[in-house]
């Protein structure tokens, strides 16, 4: 696989800007998939030292990072997995409070995914959960073991990742971890691709008011027509999520009813699984008394832009003016261009 003559090609028949920086990645790409997929009899023999099963991709939002990895794992053959990083320590867990044997439930894990994928794929990753902040060490250094390949987007460079997190400390090994095994490479570029091109992103409606709210019912209306209405019921561990306006794959939910109540990652998964489409009424503006709504819905819209999920939203302010609470925002950024992206009439 020639990956930079397929990102040129890929560029040229899109009408996309040739960026050189991203000319240059691609060309990286191409060297680690030639590094850890040769198939000569030789090189599966004899592993070269310093060779890296990973590759980390940061940078700013809306660069190109995505859209440039995407095209690079859709070419591979190998068996592969693309997940949010969220659903997969999900997937962890579930897998250690069933196992039988719990003391070796990480190397039975990274057995079992050895069986279904020689590389792996995770898109914008990030770490703000401590239980796992705490076991990524063992889990990866294991994932390496077995030879598989894992190659990552993010905003954040290695080094800072889970940045004043709590008990960082004990993320410390995972950090040293990757950067022993993955080529770390920052992705620069002055504007943000999503935000520029113009889209006219008209399925998000603001301030609150009459005519916002008369705008926001009517395209739901569009849209459901002759879709029955009926109220869908969600179990997740025990938690019961009920969706009123649910109309065979479009969903009507006011924030609070997303952000303000104790759910989180796996229950959006779950959600994101049931929708096509999906309205949200009522998004506020963010500070550092609702930081913890703000983190709900960072985690929301990372998972419906994973499951291409487009949005209509009624919001209290444009979305160029959209505060953060001062923790949160370097992820609200990726969030921002994100919505730029899944509420412009373009992206269906």
């Amino acid at each position: 696989m020639d990956f930079q003559k397929l990102f040129l090609e890929y560029c040229n028949k899109k009408d996309f800007e040739i960026n050189q920086n991203q000319v240059n990645i691609s060309n990286e790409l191409h060297k680690f998939y030639k590094e850890n997929f040769n198939r000569s009899i030789f090189s599966k023999i004899f592993k070269r030292k310093n060779q890296k099963l990973g590759f980390y991709l940061f940078g700013g939002v809306g660069v190109g990072k995505t859209m440039t990895l995407n095209l690079f794992f859709k070419e591979i053959k190998e068996k592969k997995i693309r997940q949010h990083f969220n659903e997969f320590m999900i997937n962890f867990h579930d897998f250690i409070f069933r196992s039988e044997n719990k003391e070796n439930g990480i190397n039975n894990f990274v057995k079992d995914l050895n069986n279904k994928a020689d590389i792996i794929y995770f898109d914008e990753f990030q770490v703000t959960n401590i239980v796992d902040a705490m076991i990524l060490g063992k889990l990866f250094q294991k994932i390496f073991e077995e030879n598989i390949k894992v190659i990552f987007t993010s905003n954040i460079s290695i080094n800072n990742l889970y940045k004043d997190g709590l008990q960082r400390d004990q993320f410390k090994p995972f950090i040293k971890i990757l950067e022993h095994h993955c080529h770390e490479n920052l992705l620069k570029i002055d504007e943000d691709y999503r935000t520029s091109n113009n889209l006219d992103y008209s399925r998000y409606l603001y301030p609150y008011n009459q005519s916002t709210n008369f705008s926001f019912n009517k395209f739901l209306r569009k849209i459901t027509k002759n879709k029955k209405k009926t109220l869908k019921k969600i179990e997740v561990k025990g938690r019961s999520i009920k969706i009123s306006n649910y109309y065979e794959g479009i969903a009507k939910f006011n924030f609070k009813d997303l952000c303000e109540i104790n759910i989180g990652s796996e229950d959006y998964i779950n959600i994101a699984e049931i929708c096509d489409f999906i309205f949200i009424n009522g998004l506020p503006n963010f500070n550092e008394n609702n930081s913890n709504h703000q983190q709900r819905f960072i985690t929301l819209i990372d998972i419906l832009y994973e499951k291409k999920i487009p949005l209509t939203i009624l919001a209290e302010v444009n979305l160029k003016d959209l505060k953060s609470s001062f923790t949160l925002k370097n992820q609200f950024k990726r969030t921002v261009s994100r919505l730029h992206e899944l509420t412009s009439i373009d992206y269906n």
